[in-house]
Protein backbone atom coordinates (compact mmCIF):
# COMPACT_ATOMS: atom_id res chain seq x y z
CA UNK A 1 0.00 0.00 0.00
CA UNK A 2 2.86 2.50 0.22
CA UNK A 3 2.59 3.13 -3.53
CA UNK A 4 -0.81 4.78 -3.04
CA UNK A 5 0.78 7.25 -0.64
CA UNK A 6 3.56 8.12 -3.08
CA UNK A 7 1.08 8.46 -5.92
CA UNK A 8 -0.85 10.99 -3.85
CA UNK A 9 2.34 12.87 -3.00
CA UNK A 10 3.34 12.94 -6.69
CA UNK A 11 -0.08 14.34 -7.62
CA UNK A 12 0.07 17.02 -4.91
CA UNK A 13 3.54 18.06 -6.07
CA UNK A 14 2.31 18.14 -9.67
CA UNK A 15 -0.66 20.37 -8.81
CA UNK A 16 1.48 22.76 -6.79
CA UNK A 17 4.19 22.91 -9.49
CA UNK A 18 1.57 23.66 -12.14
CA UNK A 19 0.33 26.62 -10.10
CA UNK A 20 3.86 27.85 -9.39
CA UNK A 21 4.93 27.69 -13.06
CA UNK A 22 1.72 29.40 -14.15
CA UNK A 23 2.31 32.20 -11.58
CA UNK A 24 5.94 32.76 -12.58
CA UNK A 25 6.50 35.96 -14.51
CA UNK A 26 9.77 34.99 -16.19
CA UNK A 27 9.53 35.90 -19.91
CA UNK A 28 12.00 33.12 -20.77
CA UNK A 29 9.46 30.51 -19.66
CA UNK A 30 6.81 29.82 -22.27
CA UNK A 31 3.23 30.50 -21.12
CA UNK A 32 2.23 27.21 -22.77
CA UNK A 33 4.15 25.08 -20.26
CA UNK A 34 2.42 22.07 -18.73
CA UNK A 35 3.58 19.78 -15.94
CA UNK A 36 2.72 16.29 -17.16
CA UNK A 37 4.08 13.98 -14.49
CA UNK A 38 6.09 13.95 -11.28
CA UNK A 39 8.06 10.89 -10.15
CA UNK A 40 9.44 11.37 -6.65
CA UNK A 41 11.77 8.81 -5.12
CA UNK A 42 10.58 6.92 -2.02
CA UNK A 43 12.81 8.99 0.27
CA UNK A 44 11.64 12.26 -1.39
CA UNK A 45 15.18 13.39 -2.13
CA UNK A 46 14.65 13.73 -5.88
CA UNK A 47 11.64 14.35 -8.08
CA UNK A 48 11.78 14.03 -11.84
CA UNK A 49 9.31 16.45 -13.42
CA UNK A 50 8.22 15.88 -17.02
CA UNK A 51 7.32 19.14 -18.73
CA UNK A 52 5.60 19.73 -22.05
CA UNK A 53 6.01 23.05 -23.83
CA UNK A 54 3.65 23.71 -26.72
CA UNK A 55 5.73 25.65 -29.22
CA UNK A 56 6.88 24.97 -32.77
CA UNK A 57 10.38 26.25 -32.06
CA UNK A 58 12.54 23.58 -30.42
CA UNK A 59 14.91 26.18 -28.97
CA UNK A 60 12.02 27.80 -27.05
CA UNK A 61 11.06 24.44 -25.55
CA UNK A 62 14.61 23.63 -24.51
CA UNK A 63 15.18 27.14 -23.12
CA UNK A 64 12.00 26.89 -21.04
CA UNK A 65 13.17 23.64 -19.46
CA UNK A 66 16.64 25.10 -18.86
CA UNK A 67 15.10 28.12 -17.13
CA UNK A 68 12.95 25.88 -14.95
CA UNK A 69 16.06 23.96 -13.90
CA UNK A 70 17.85 27.24 -13.14
CA UNK A 71 14.90 28.41 -11.03
CA UNK A 72 14.75 25.10 -9.13
CA UNK A 73 15.64 26.74 -5.80
CA UNK A 74 12.87 29.33 -6.08
CA UNK A 75 10.36 26.71 -7.24
CA UNK A 76 11.31 24.34 -4.38
CA UNK A 77 10.90 27.15 -1.85
CA UNK A 78 7.45 27.98 -3.24
CA UNK A 79 6.59 24.28 -3.23
CA UNK A 80 7.49 24.11 0.47
CA UNK A 81 5.14 27.01 1.16
CA UNK A 82 2.23 25.46 -0.72
CA UNK A 83 2.30 21.82 0.39
CA UNK A 84 3.03 20.29 3.77
CA UNK A 85 5.44 17.37 3.43
CA UNK A 86 8.41 16.39 5.53
CA UNK A 87 11.03 16.92 2.85
CA UNK A 88 10.94 18.99 -0.32
CA UNK A 89 12.64 17.01 -3.08
CA UNK A 90 15.30 18.34 -5.40
CA UNK A 91 13.51 19.00 -8.68
CA UNK A 92 14.88 17.87 -12.04
CA UNK A 93 12.88 19.15 -15.00
CA UNK A 94 12.99 17.21 -18.27
CA UNK A 95 11.29 17.89 -21.59
CA UNK A 96 8.61 15.41 -22.57
CA UNK A 97 8.08 15.22 -26.33
CA UNK A 98 5.25 12.69 -26.26
CA UNK A 99 2.56 15.24 -27.18
CA UNK A 100 4.61 16.62 -30.07
CA UNK A 101 5.33 13.06 -31.20
CA UNK A 102 1.61 12.21 -31.11
CA UNK A 103 0.80 15.31 -33.19
CA UNK A 104 3.51 14.31 -35.68
CA UNK A 105 2.09 10.78 -36.00
CA UNK A 106 -1.44 12.17 -36.44
CA UNK A 107 -0.19 14.44 -39.27
CA UNK A 108 1.42 11.45 -41.00
CA UNK A 109 -1.78 9.41 -40.70
CA UNK A 110 -3.87 12.31 -42.06
CA UNK A 111 -1.46 12.68 -44.98
CA UNK A 112 -1.67 8.96 -45.78
CA UNK A 113 -5.48 9.02 -45.58
CA UNK A 114 -5.61 12.01 -47.93
CA UNK A 115 -3.35 10.19 -50.42
CA UNK A 116 -5.50 7.07 -50.15
CA UNK A 117 -8.68 9.10 -50.74
CA UNK A 118 -7.04 10.77 -53.75
CA UNK A 119 -6.00 7.41 -55.19
CA UNK A 120 -9.34 5.71 -54.42
CA UNK A 121 -11.20 7.18 -57.46
CA UNK A 122 -8.34 6.07 -59.72
CA UNK A 123 -8.51 2.56 -58.29
CA UNK A 124 -12.30 2.49 -58.76
CA UNK A 125 -11.88 3.50 -62.41
CA UNK A 126 -9.29 0.76 -62.93
CA UNK A 127 -11.58 -1.93 -61.48
CA UNK A 128 -14.51 -0.73 -63.61
CA UNK A 129 -12.33 -0.89 -66.71
CA UNK A 130 -11.13 -4.35 -65.71
CA UNK A 131 -14.73 -5.60 -65.30
CA UNK A 132 -15.71 -4.30 -68.71
CA UNK A 133 -12.86 -6.15 -70.41
CA UNK A 134 -13.95 -9.54 -69.07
Amino acid sequence: MPSVRYDRINEEIKKALSEIVRDMKDPRISPMTTILMVEATNDLKLAKVKVSVYDKDDSVRRETVAQLNRAEGFIARELGRRIDIRRIPTLKFTLDDSIEYAVHIAEIIDKLQAERAKNAPEAAENTEDGEDER
